[in-house]
């Protein structure tokens, strides 16, 4: 049996939390206190709050991407996954993007793992230990689109089902990108 660490007691504290409170309003106190921690465990942990919501999205997003390749699990069920994830945990993610420093921050973290994410896949797949300057930037710019309209989807700004979803973020995948995510498409 796997244990937690103080790290994911912290979360699960602040995902407690956030249930019935607007996340700018909760403090690092109190996401101790409600665990039976102190604020010098948490300080341990995490610099504030805003790493601790970073730290826990990346957890989740890398848990995703890491699975791909392995027992037929590609990038498109990744996908899949990961908008299947942004409905079940909607009214968590909503609050985090209207009430935290600004919603773009959030955004900027979402990008930036996706971003990672898609780069060390792209490395694994190929056997690369860099990317040429142009590869990075179609990484950035589809994560920036993707991100940003996921965002708007879980605000409740874009009407479109989880299968809507799915398939614009498939579709928009830059053509140098295409052959290195998509399975039935060659490197």
């Amino acid at each position: 049996m796997k244990r937690k660490t103080a790290k994911e007691i912290l979360v699960d504290s602040f995902h407690e939390l956030a249930k019935d409170r607007q996340i700018d309003k909760i403090t690092v106190r109190e996401i101790a206190a409600n665990c039976g921690y102190s604020s010098a465990t948490y300080y341990r942990q995490f610099r504030d709050k805003y790493d601790l919501i970073a730290w826990d999205y990346a957890k989740q997003i890398e848990g995703l991407m890491r699975r791909i390749g392995m027992d037929g699990y590609t990038w498109k069920l990744a996908l899949w996954d990961c908008l299947s994830h942004y409905q079940a945990e909607k009214e968590y993610l909503s609050n985090i993007l209207k009430h935290t420093s600004g919603h773009d921050s959030f955004v900027h973290y979402m990008t930036e793992i996706h971003c990672q994410e898609a780069s060390l896949y792209i490395w694994r797949r190929t056997g690369r230990t860099s990317l040429d300057a142009k590869m990075e930037m179609y990484i950035r710019v589809y994560c920036m689109g993707t991100v940003c309209l996921s965002a708007e989807w879980i605000l409740g700004q874009t009407a479109a089902t989880l299968e809507e979803m799915a398939e614009v973020c498939e579709n928009s995948l830059p053509l140098p990108m295409r052959p290195l995510m998509l399975e039935n498409e060659t490197v």
